[in-house]
């Protein structure tokens, strides 16, 4: 007789054994996928979520307590996920609008907005460093102050607010076809003082 969930949790976590946490996947990868994939309306969207569940449950394997079932902890994590995805898309969302008034009213405000400034979005998001858009999307479409978005990428709150203004400069540039501005080196020299790490 095969084991139980439980039995395979605790040789998984305690004997580290990686054997046991594939039964436990392929004994619910299948059911998972399929709860997402009508939770999500979305094949590929619901794929990478139940992928993302599976790894946050085998890091936190320790956490399983076994009061309840696996499946009902797995099914939380995954639904966490789901819950953070569609979060990240409204964030997106918010963002976008943001942006659009910005470029609206911005150095060209006679610039018309094309209908497919999604996708322009995206690429213009895309052009900024890691730290410019990751700063630019706690703030303007998550909606952190400032000092949220130091604090949540341990970032000292002068250099969120000179990735901000740096970033949303950038893409109004990007949306109104304008070519980008390089600053000149005593600037970036200026803006990258007191930053702990290479930029």
């Amino acid at each position: 007789m095969g084991r139980n969930d439980i039995e395979l949790v605790a040789i998984a976590n305690v004997a580290r054994d990686d054997a046991a946490f594939a039964e436990l996947v392929h004994r619910h990868q299948a059911r998972l996928r399929a709860f997402l994939r009508r939770l999500c309306g979305s094949e590929d969207l619901a794929d990478d979520i139940a992928q993302e569940a599976f790894i946050k449950a085998h890091a936190n394997l320790a956490s399983f307590k076994g009061g309840g079932s696996f499946r009902s902890w797995l099914y939380a994590i995954a639904y966490r996920e789901f819950l953070q995805d569609r979060r990240r898309e409204k964030a997106a969302t918010r963002l976008e609008h943001a942006l659009k008034n910005d470029a609206a009213h911005g150095a060209n405000t006679n610039t018309s907005i094309e209908s497919g400034l999604s996708m322009d979005l995206r690429r213009a998001l895309m052009t900024l460093d890691e730290l410019e858009r990751s700063a630019l999307l706690l703030c303007d479409a998550a909606g952190l102050s400032h000092s949220e978005a130091a604090a949540a990428t341990n970032t000292p709150l002068g250099s969120i607010k000179t990735y901000i203004g740096r970033g949303r400069k950038k893409m109004r540039e990007a949306l109104s076809g304008a070519p980008p501005q390089k600053p000149n080196e005593e600037q970036t020299i200026v803006e990258l003082k007191g930053v702990p790490h290479a930029v």
